[in-house]
């Protein structure tokens, strides 16, 4: 028989985003809040990560606004060195285990099951006893695994593997215990690029890798995605990219555009990249990843064998005595998107480009300050992940868009300037500094315009993402 409870809010999932929305809800209202999670501890997918990935983004920037992560301090070596911190996934679980125990559960109106599958209909049930438990809801159900996606260390390959292939996520990649002939990193994304980057930084010869894309992506320039003393500059990419917005005659002129401004980069400089999804990277780590030039762009892998890999458009010779890494998850799911705030549930989705934790907080915020459904939906309206680089134009455009409807609410505005996860949070105390004032004229003179070419631009563009259902 279920064990009963009341609960104003179950939170299904203990990521960032289940942490991030608490800490907003909590810190804004006097809500109770039960959250069950799958996991044995919380901090979503950093569980599964590989040993060696690091946030791409500061520190400063990421987890719940109550508690700091990080030291606030900047790197003074490495391939980060001069910016501010990126921590790793040991320290990124830890901070996540401290906010619950040593913050959440304290305050004595959260309550944590994990280890439990949720079952629907407010019950849930123990993975590792017949214990189950029966939640009488009074507010919201807030599902965050509507968006879940898949990481190599817990997916499958997305093709087929032969007998006597060596073949293993980028998490193995510690774990090797002697020399190999050769490295194949399979994949286009973050989990790829970290691989190699791996490698090279233990004195792996860039000779002996190979790099399989099916695609090439832009990524942010981390220069322009700093807070603290550095923040002028975050603010001066993001008026650069405004006026690049409103200028620009085509989605391909205004990604060129910028390039040449300094705010994107890629890593092949003779490839058009077709694929965007917000990850970043330094300067640094793309002089050091265009040290590989054995790339193969014969679209997806299909199958590898002992002497052979199989792709879209050709075949490639390989080797028993080669280390296949598999960088190639689907990544984040985009499944049809919803309103985010129902009658008795918060489907969480993402309504701005970047910056996932700030993003997962407001919601918080705008459950607890806001105060009907429509009013809620009307001013954070969900958008797909990005994927396409015009994808990511949709994603900007809703966020330029819907901004000023936030901003209209006194309450969730204040809030929103507050807090430390806002990346643009600390720009009233250095107002009058002179970078910071020629990039607000800039952002005056550019910003409707960049909204309104955007859309025309986007026009032509047919989304492949389902519509709001």
């Amino acid at each position: 028989m279920d064990e009963s409870l009341e609960t104003d809010y179950l939170v299904i999932g203990a990521g960032a985003a289940g942490m991030a929305f608490t800490d907003a809800l909590l810190s804004n209202s006097n809500a109770t809040v039960t959250i069950v999670d799958r996991r044995h501890a919380p901090g979503g997918h950093w569980l599964d990560a590989y040993p060696f990935v690091r946030l791409h983004q500061p520190s400063a920037l990421y987890g719940v606004n109550s508690v700091p992560l990080g030291q606030d301090r900047r790197d003074v070596a490495g391939p980060n060195a001069g910016f501010y911190e990126l921590a790793g996934a040991d320290e990124i679980r830890a901070y996540f285990l401290q906010v619950m125990q040593q913050h959440f559960l304290p305050g004595g109106r959260v309550r944590y099951f994990p280890n439990c599958d949720y079952v629907g209909a407010g019950r849930f049930a123990s993975r590792l006893t017949s214990r189950t438990w029966s939640a009488r809801v009074r507010r919201k159900v807030v599902d965050t695994t509507y968006i879940e996606g898949e990481v190599p260390a817990t997916s499958a390959p997305p093709f087929s593997v032969g007998d006597g292939v060596r073949c293993m996520p980028a998490g193995a990649l510690t774990r090797i215990e002697e020399p190999v002939d050769r490295y194949v990193i399979i994949g286009a994304g973050k989990t790829a690029l970290d691989a190699c980057l791996f490698l090279l930084e233990r004195g792996v010869s860039p000779s002996t890798i190979q790099w399989i894309k099916s695609r090439e992506s832009w990524w942010r320039n981390r220069r322009f995605l700093q807070p603290g003393d550095l923040l002028p500059d975050l603010y001066r990419g993001v008026a650069l990219q405004h006026e690049a917005m409103a200028q620009a005659s085509s989605i391909e002129a205004l990604f060129a555009r910028c390039e040449a401004d300094g705010t994107f980069l890629r890593i092949d400089a003779h490839v058009t990249p077709t694929m965007y999804r917000g990850a970043v990277v330094s300067e640094g780590e793309v002089a050091v990843l265009r040290t590989i030039t054995d790339v193969v762009r014969l679209g997806h892998v299909r199958r590898i064998e002992r002497d052979e890999i199989t792709l879209d458009a050709g075949t490639i010779a390989t080797t028993p005595r080669t280390v296949h890494v598999h960088c190639a998850a689907r990544g984040l799911a985009r499944p049809p998107l919803r309103p985010i705030f129902e009658r008795d549930r918060v489907v969480v989705q993402p309504f701005l480009l970047g910056f996932a934790c700030y993003q997962f907080a407001v919601l918080g915020a705008v459950e607890a300050l806001v105060d009907n459904d429509d009013e809620k939906n009307r001013i954070c309206p969900p958008v797909p992940y990005w994927d396409r680089c015009a994808d990511s134009l949709r994603a900007h455009l809703a966020g330029l868009t819907h901004a000023r409807a936030r901003a209209a609410h006194p309450a969730l505005a204040a809030w929103a300037d507050a807090t430390r996860l806002n990346p643009l949070s600390g720009l009233a105390r250095i107002r009058d500094d002179a970078s910071v004032v020629e990039s607000r004229q800039r952002l005056q003179r550019y910003t409707a315009e960049a909204a309104t070419n955007v859309a025309r631009l986007l026009a032509s563009e047919a989304p492949v993402t389902p519509a709001l259902i």
